[in-house]
């Protein structure tokens, strides 16, 4: 008895000794075939078997998978089987070591121990594969002779199955974190891809490129959504894959792609796969190598607007990891095409809006010249405060106030802040067109309506539609004129000239005028009831004179933005210099203000605003002596003598005094100045 204890110890120790070494390999081992092929050779010398292998759960297909061991020259048993079908299938799910003494007369498990017995095995042990937190499979033992397992082996069988488990985990573990490395890479390639190139066609290939090293593809193609048919048209492909034509067999009517579109979710199909003949045309794919594909729609916030669609010519090519990362591809690259088109569609807006507005390229250029109204006084407050009063009507607006004191500027403010600041805003100076064109600058005109009109054009009123038209100096329209634009104000509607196709227009009609409109009204050179539907909302601009506290500050500004323009670097303006600007009468208002601090800046040649001062002494020399009219005119003679008399042009009196043509002479004629007190 004690021989047989000494025997049992000795054998007992050989088993921990295995056991232990089988452990420190698992530590230390490199790769698993190398491991199993050390494992069994240390395990051969305390055990006695002939066949050994392991079966693991596969979740995608819901099987055992067999993987041998050693002993595979012996034994040959299916590669895979379901798991009712398998003795390792039986373990796995209960967890539970399964033993067969003899397999003589084994009737359960034909697909396994049938074939066991067939190729001269006898017994067969299985015990679980498992791990703290995750069940694997199943390791089984085979031998030829008949219950060659003692319980001890058993026991010893129990531990290696924890061995085994532990490195088959960490093996599978380290190989998804390789995988998973490759995938984040092949995200990055793609993203940078994306990012670097808009030109979604001519970036695909190196897109497809990147996923070919993930996933098993052998040809790639992009589809997008067509607005008009509502099907899918092909905008990129990568093709590899010698010969295939894949585009009328993926992107047509029921096919992967189309529901791929339509039901927002991936489509997978396999040669293999009976399900895959609801898709129709695939057999022209199978004829030409595909095994399998899918196709991912491209989601973005505006719902499917088109498909990413990959096949293979490998079975199965698209298991849940790879559909996965392809989801993470198409979201990238939905966004890009989303990108892409906005960005195309804008590049189409703003073409369409250059050629709407090719001929009003004066206008545009002095809207982008346009500069933003300055000034902290209170009566330009009170003016500001009715403009953003006016301006979430459709009222008509009359703004009143002398020459150069912002009116335009006032009626763009009103347009920006009303409904219509999206649409066009028009200006036409009616004092600056000939009566004979304004009828055609306003309504437009037919193709032959006078000599000259070679072809049809679109009038002022029409490009306004549902914008803002400026009509500016409107006490200057003729009074032939009046009547059709009292019309256009009541129902608006009007022909073109030379027409008699009514057009209709939506349009808000904002006045300018430094002239006294009743006045014109009374004396009969203005019709009363015009006058009365343009004064619905009038808006008085005040003169410079009443806002010289803004002086100051409009200095500054014009300095500014003459010094930028001519790279100039003016820091100081003297204080005698500003308290002489102040001082001045200013009758051509902020555009004479501005005119003259540009002659100034000209003039500058240090760090100091140079002023011509000697064109202001007129009035603050003389100011006690004489009447505000007295010094205005002296100060438009003084600037008639300097110019030799001439009024117009851009050395004339005119663009001296900061004022137009006609503004001049219309006060000359008010305050009686005859060309005899300036002409010599």
């Amino acid at each position: 008895m004690n021989a047989d204890s000494g025997a049992d110890s000795g054998a007992d120790i050989r088993r921990y000794d295995a056991l232990l070494e089988m452990t420190d390999l698992v530590v230390h081992h490199q790769g698993l075939p190398e491991l199993f092929q050390q494992l069994a050779e240390r395990l051969h010398q305390v055990v006695s078997f002939d066949f050994a292998n392991f079966a693991l759960y596969d979740a995608g297909s819901e099987r055992m998978r067999l993987n041998v061991w050693t002993g595979g020259d012996l034994v040959s048993l299916p590669a895979e089987l379901k798991v009712e079908e398998s003795p390792a299938g039986w373990v796995w799910q209960n967890q539970q070591a399964l033993s067969f003494s003899d397999l003589t007369g084994e009737e359960r498990y034909p697909a396994v121990l049938g074939r066991l017995r067939e190729q001269g095995l006898h017994s067969y042990f299985l015990t679980p594969l498992s791990t703290a937190e995750k069940r694997l499979g199943a390791l089984g033992l085979g031998s030829v002779k008949a219950g060659a397992f003692a319980q001890a082996d058993i026991n010893l069988m129990r531990w290696i199955g924890s061995l085994v488990a532990l490195t088959i985990e960490n093996s599978s573990t380290h190989e998804e974190l390789k995988q998973e490395r490759v995938r984040l890479q092949a995200l990055v390639e793609v993203h940078q891809a994306l990012i670097s190139n808009l030109d979604l066609p001519r970036t695909f290939p190196a897109i497809s490129q990147s996923l070919r090293q993930v996933v098993k593809l052998d040809f790639a193609s992009l589809a997008v959504r067509d607005d008009h048919t509502a099907g899918l048209e092909e905008y990129a492909r990568d093709l590899p894959m010698e010969g295939l034509q894949a585009a009328s067999s993926l992107l047509g009517e029921g096919s992967a792609g189309a529901r791929a579109l339509e039901e927002g979710r991936v489509q997978l199909f396999n040669r293999s796969d009976a399900a895959a003949a609801q898709y129709p045309g695939m057999s022209q794919l199978y004829e030409q190598g595909v095994q399998s594909g899918c196709c991912i729609p491209l989601i973005t916030s505006k719902g499917a607007m088109g498909t990413l669609n990959l096949a293979s010519k490998q079975v199965d090519a698209f298991g849940p990891q790879d559909v996965h990362l392809l989801e993470q591809v198409a979201a990238q690259v939905a966004i890009a095409l989303d990108n892409a088109r906005a960005y195309r569609e804008i590049a189409e807006l703003r073409d369409r809006l250059a050629e709407e507005k090719l001929y009003l390229e004066d206008e545009i250029r002095s809207e982008l010249n346009f500069e933003e109204i300055v000034g902290e006084s209170a009566s330009l407050k009170r003016t500001l405060a009715q403009a953003k009063t006016v301006a979430s009507s459709d009222a008509t607006v009359l703004i009143l106030g002398e020459t150069g004191t912002g009116k335009e500027l006032i009626a763009r403010a009103i347009h920006r802040m009303s409904r219509r600041s999206n649409a066009s805003f028009i200006k036409v100076n009616c004092a600056a067109i000939p009566t004979g064109l304004l009828e055609s600058e306003l309504f437009g005109h037919e193709r032959g309506a006078f000599t000259g009109a070679i072809s049809q054009k679109v009038g002022r009123l029409e490009l306004a539609h549902e914008g803002t038209l400026l009509l500016d100096e409107i006490g200057d329209i003729a009074m032939e004129l009046q009547p059709k634009l009292l019309r256009v104000l009541q129902d608006h509607e009007f022909e073109r000239l030379g027409g008699n196709r009514t057009v209709r227009v939506n349009v808000r009609l904002i006045v300018a005028t430094n002239r006294d409109l009743a006045k014109s009204v009374a004396e009969r050179e203005f019709r009363s009831d015009l006058y009365y539907r343009l004064n619905v909302f009038p808006i008085r601009m005040p003169p410079l004179r009443e806002r010289a506290k803004d002086i100051p500050l409009l200095v500054r500004y014009f300095v500014q933005k003459f010094s930028r323009r001519m790279n100039r670097n003016i820091e100081t303006i003297p204080a005698e210099t500003m308290n002489a600007l102040m001082g001045w009468d200013w009758p051509g208002n902020i555009r004479e203000l501005e005119n003259f601090i540009e002659r100034s800046v000209i003039l500058t040649e240090g760090s100091v605003l140079r002023v011509p001062l000697s064109e202001l002494r007129p009035v603050y020399e003389n100011s006690a002596e004489g009447t505000m009219r007295e010094m205005e005119r002296e100060h438009i003679l003084h600037a008639l003598r300097e110019s030799g008399g001439v009024i117009a042009g851009p050395r004339g009196a005119a663009s001296r005094l900061g004022m137009k043509r006609t503004t001049l002479q219309s006060r000359m004629q008010k305050l009686g100045i005859s060309r005899q007190e300036y002409g010599n």
